[in-house]
């Protein structure tokens, strides 16, 4: 029985592509049409509003975590291993954002959903 499932489900992602071509596109040079145009004005809110808010808090989270470790720290180990965690969890926070930034990133550009980002701007042409 689960030979026969693995087979079937296994024959319907081989078949997976032929659907997905059949449907047009963005990969026959289509725009996407409102679902594109929605893909890339969240692609542009991601980039331009949204990592770098992210980014911000998290350095933020690090300056604080500094001011635990040396400055309210002092002489309490407590507070310096505060600060200390601190600071190792928004450099980890620092490097999950760029890496999914990137990857964000690099599959936007594979798709063709980056470039001109807003579809709905107004086009005024000058004679």
């Amino acid at each position: 029985m689960k030979r026969a499932f693995y087979t079937l489900s296994n024959l319907g992602l081989l078949a997976l592509p032929a659907f997905s071509m059949a449907a047009g596109g963005i990969v026959n040079g289509s725009d996407g049409g409102q679902f594109g145009t929605l893909l890339k004005n969240i692609l542009t809110f991601a980039n331009n509003v949204l990592i770098p808010f992210i980014i911000g808090i998290g350095f933020l989270v690090f300056v604080y975590g500094m001011f635990k470790y040396f400055i309210a720290g002092g002489a309490d180990a407590g507070k310096q291993k505060e600060g200390k965690d601190l600071m190792i969890w928004a450099t980890l926070g620092f490097v999950l954002i760029v890496v999914f930034w990137g990857v964000v990133n690099l599959l936007a550009s594979s798709t063709g959903l980056q470039g001109d980002t807003l579809q709905n701007r107004p086009n005024i042409q000058v004679n």
